[in-house]
């Protein structure tokens, strides 16, 4: 409820402020143009008073009986708007008057105030408009002189002088002031009124329809949410998402991961997705012996983390077809299923010539990239062939990942320094992927990597994906600070966001290990001696390293 009252109320005050400064400057304006109005009125009046006594005051300026006036313009002044009434000779001698007349007030006087801006006389009782009519001709003695025409002419029998009471124009423009206020106030009311009534309306629409999010409507019932809140949905579902995400982690925490509940989460959560993984080593190796073909699995720790997303996933798996019996195994479009004998996902070969790999992998990635980024005591090399061969190689792999997708939004997941310049070429051409690139070697700091030549292609490329991991925070902050040297872009450090040509990218340390032996499995290990043990916790070898040192 307050926070209602004060949403009316921003709408209240203003209206206030403007209603209070209309009437400030409307009152003046209303006078003078009241004022005005009654004026002309009163000059209307002066003239039909002056042409109704003109015979009568004709008559008696003839007869040289000005006695006889008296009585006649004391009849005359009983009228509530007239004050006072004086004839006056040519030569401006008074010759009949009122009794209320002021004594003060001369024949002369009277002339000069009826042609003057404003025709007003002040007296303690209040104020009077004067005007001066010629006689004769009888008319309005202030348009004569204004238009250069001589008194004797405007008034060869003299002239005559009426003093009109302005009391009542006061009492009417009082009046006048307060139905303007009472107005304006009466209007504000109502204003406020409907001003109050849409705010709440507002508000309870706002209101509903931020529920209307929160309870998922208009995504699947009928009910849509209000217009005006479309710009916040997007917001209110990731925050929602994030929350969901909060919580899954803290339960994993909790909990604790295992195989099985890693199946269990991709199964649930990534069902209906398609997973798109790009390596330079194949999962799966198919090798000719004279036993015929040999299926093998290689060696490798990348193979060994990522592969069982796939298998629970059924995914595609893009990767160098470097068997001697690869070609022989695939199908049309170089697509073979995996695992053997139990096939979850599809394995996408690529095919090098010896020169592409010579460039492209022993050249570029590992005589450049390698030494660069684990600031070895050998210098890195870096030629332009290699480097040609590079991107190339990277384009290849990147037009195999739109060639692999079904949809428009699909997750892919970029291993290592191999395809750095991948991200953003996938993004091109599938905007709206979720591309997800791991750096499983180290990243220099910005002055070692700032002797690459295309150091600023490399961080483009990989500024392409939605998430950029690395094994630590340091190479974290090492990757943000080359970003930070070499190109324009923006970094939120508090939260390991690099926005850069208006696309967002996450950069966050997911440490890849094998878990420590619990304290039961220690208690295993043979008798050796303490420095040796010492040596084996260093290098992180596993407990029966024992036997072999």
């Amino acid at each position: 409820m307050f926070n209602t009252t004060k949403l009316q109320l921003r709408f209240i005050l203003p209206l206030a402020v403007t209603m209070v400064i209309a009437a400030y400057l409307a009152l003046p304006l209303m006078d003078a143009v009241t004022l005005r109005w009654f004026g002309r009125d009163l000059n209307a009046r002066g003239n039909l008073i002056a042409n109704a006594l003109s015979d009568s005051i004709a008559d008696a300026i003839q007869q040289q009986r000005y006695e006889r006036l008296k009585g006649l313009f004391e009849r005359t002044a009983k009228d509530e708007r007239l004050y006072a009434i004086a004839l006056c000779g040519p030569d401006g001698k008074l010759l009949q008057k009122t009794q209320a007349l002021p004594s003060s007030l001369s024949c002369d006087d009277a002339r000069r105030l009826a042609v003057a801006t404003d025709p007003s006389l002040f007296l303690p009782g209040g104020r009077l408009r004067v005007d001066v009519h010629g006689l004769g001709s009888v008319v309005n003695y202030a348009a004569e002189q204004a238009d250069g025409i001589p008194l004797t002419r405007a008034g060869s029998l003299g002239y005559l002088v009426l003093l009109h009471d302005m009391s009542f124009m006061e009492r009417r423009s009082k009046d006048t002031r307060n139905y303007l206020i009472g107005f304006i106030a009466a209007l504000g009311f109502v204003v406020s009124l409907i001003t109050v009534v849409v705010a709440q309306l507002s508000w309870r629409g706002w209101v509903n329809g931020v529920r209307a999010l929160m309870r998922g409507e208009g995504l699947l019932s009928p009910m849509v949410p209000p217009p005006e809140l479309a710009p916040f949905a997007a917001d209110i579902r990731a925050r929602l998402r994030d929350l969901e995400d909060e919580y899954r982690r803290s339960q994993e925490l909790e909990t604790g991961w295992s195989p099985e509940r890693l199946r269990n989460l991709l199964h649930t959560q990534l069902r209906g997705d398609e997973i798109i993984v790009v390596s330079n080593r194949e999962p799966y190796i198919h090798e000719k012996t004279a036993d015929g073909v040999v299926i093998k699995r290689p060696a490798s720790g990348l193979v060994s983390a990522v592969e069982p997303v796939m298998r629970a996933c059924s995914g595609t798996w893009i990767a160098h077809g470097g068997g001697s019996a690869d070609r022989d195994v695939v199908d049309a479009q170089d697509r073979v299923q995996v695992p053997p004998g139990n096939p979850s996902y599809r394995l996408r070969r690529v095919w090098l010539t010896e020169e592409e790999e010579q460039g492209y992998y022993y050249g570029f990635a590992n005589e450049g990239l390698w030494p660069l980024c684990h600031v070895a005591h050998v210098r890195p090399v870096f030629r332009q062939s290699d480097w040609e061969a590079y991107r190339e190689i990277n384009q290849r792999f990147a037009d195999a990942v739109v060639a692999e997708s079904r949809s428009e939004d699909p997750i892919v997941l970029v291993q290592d320094y191999h395809f750095a310049l991948v991200p953003a070429m996938v993004r091109e051409k599938l905007p709206q992927a979720t591309i997800i690139t791991f750096w499983h070697i180290p990243w220099p700091n910005p002055e070692s990597f700032g002797i690459c030549p295309w150091g600023q292609e490399i961080l483009q490329g990989l500024l392409g994906s939605s998430i950029v991991g690395f094994h630590t925070r340091f190479h974290c902050k090492n990757f943000s600070d080359s970003v930070d040297r070499q190109l324009e872009a923006r970094i939120e450090q508090e939260h390991s966001i690099i926005t850069y040509r208006d696309k967002e990218t996450l950069v966050e340390s997911y440490p890849i290990s094998i878990a420590w032996p619990v304290a039961e499995e220690s208690a295993e290990w043979p008798a050796v001696p303490d420095c040796r043990r010492e040596l084996i916790e260093r290098m992180g070898l596993p407990a029966h390293a024992c036997i072999a040192l």
